[in-house]
């Protein structure tokens, strides 16, 4: 089973997750999508996609609390992550996210993702407070990027595919 944490401010992370959840699934693979803050232990995982959103610079503090909770069975099982940040998929912003993302990775040396990804992040300025909720909506996220890596790393961390009933 694959076990799709996430650490969302906003929610976009959350329904990343969601999505990614419901495409394994769809092609057999078994799944559970949980915030990262309720995952009390990962008995019968056989291997994590994490995801956590970008903000001011920073991993989301769920996913590293994640990482930090799970170390030693993340050691034991492999494990695929992804950052939401940049509002623009021009390279520079995507690389920009990127080198946010090993930062806060690199706070969990021990730790060896098969897979990282940076996908795009959202503004939704009725969910933010004074300055930001005066920022122009957007949406950058590349459903058909998100869907692609998905299903090519979902074997790489170990999902099989459910059984039939």
């Amino acid at each position: 089973m694959i076990l799709i944490a996430y650490a969302s401010k906003k929610g976009s992370v959350r329904e990343v997750a969601e999505s990614i959840g419901a495409w394994l699934h769809e092609h057999g693979f078994e799944v559970d999508v949980r915030s990262a803050r309720e995952v009390k232990g990962l008995d019968g995982v056989d291997g994590v996609i994490l995801g956590g959103s970008l903000y001011m610079g920073r991993w989301h503090a769920d996913a590293h609390r994640f990482l930090k909770r799970h170390r030693e069975q993340l050691s034991r099982i492999p494990m695929a992550v992804y950052g939401m940040g940049p509002l623009q998929l021009e390279e520079k912003q995507v690389q920009g996210s990127r080198a946010q993302l090993d930062r806060a990775l690199g706070r969990h040396r021990e730790l060896k993702p098969v897979a990282v990804a940076i996908f795009g992040g959202v503004i939704d300025p009725a969910k933010l407070h004074f300055p930001f909720n005066r920022m122009p909506a957007g949406d950058a996220r590349d459903w058909d990027a998100i869907r692609a890596w998905a299903l090519e790393t979902a074997p790489q961390v170990g999902g099989r595919v459910a059984q039939p009933h």
